[in-house]
């Protein structure tokens, strides 16, 4: 059954018990959540684990054909982060990026081209949590933060891609399937108002799964008329998994030019 409606409660603080976030819905009901439900449980992903680790396949079709990226994901609560991005079709000698974070300083590099970066970690706009502001206007404020617009940042922290995309959209909550052999809930869009103009036509569509324990999204199509443009699916997913203290530790190869 289709549902219309705005959902734009991204920045509400869940509840806090002792000083620490817990999420608003602890569990998904049996049987499938309103579109609402599933939003807030979303939206509170992060706070349903201390450490995760997740791979992401993501296939992407052009003109010029498919293009496939992986994405591994290692997190630690609070700040620490770690996303390495590979490229399979280019071998494995210098076919990655690496963003790393403790929640402090970002630090980045790129193996094609040997450049690295190390900078502070961004500050947040200021006045956002003014009570005053319409609840469209604010916005999720992480945990552990992620780098902005990218996969992981919408895989994990899925607040701000279900308040300001697929709530702009025509949404229902369509079925369950079994995703990194897990359970998720399926969530599909019809015409999401907020993407690039190029896809702003009324046959663009999405659908999102979201694993049913943590909220997670693990899996996003994107199709345009009858051509999917992107398959973004979870293929390892650990919540609380043991992280060796290597995980977050990087030191620039020999030969690195720092830009900044």
């Amino acid at each position: 059954m289709s549902e219309t409606h705005l959902w734009d409660r991204a920045a509400n603080l869940p509840v806090a018990v002792d000083g620490d976030l817990r999420p608003e819905l602890v569990t998904l009901s049996a049987g499938l959540p309103s579109v609402d439900e599933l939003f807030t449980f979303a939206r509170d992903a992060e706070l349903r684990f201390e450490t995760l680790r997740m791979r992401i396949e993501h296939l992407t079709s052009t003109a010029v054909g498919e293009h496939l990226t992986l994405v591994d994901v290692a997190i630690r609560h609070p700040g620490d982060a770690r996303v390495t991005t590979t490229e399979p079709s280019r071998g494995t000698a210098a076919s990655y990026e690496v963003w790393l974070s403790d929640g402090e300083i970002v630090r980045t590099y790129s193996a094609p081209h040997k450049l690295g970066t190390q900078r502070p970690v961004r500050r947040a706009l200021v006045g956002l949590d003014d009570p005053d502001l319409p609840p469209m206007s604010t916005v999720y404020r992480p945990l552990t933060a992620l780098p902005m617009e990218t996969l992981p940042d919408t895989f994990v922290h899925p607040a701000g891609l279900c308040q300001n995309v697929l709530s702009t959209g025509r949404c229902w909550v369509s079925g369950t399937a079994e995703i990194a052999r897990r359970e998720a809930i399926l969530l599909d869009c019809d015409h999401p108002r907020t993407v690039e103009i190029w896809a702003d036509r009324p046959d663009h569509h999405l659908q999102v799964a979201f694993d049913r324990e943590t909220g997670l999204v693990v899996r996003l199509i994107e199709t345009i008329g009858e051509a999917t443009t992107r398959n973004a699916t979870v293929v390892d997913l650990a919540p609380d998994a043991p992280l060796p203290p290597s995980t977050f530790a990087f030191s620039f190869p020999t030969g690195t030019t720092l830009i900044y």
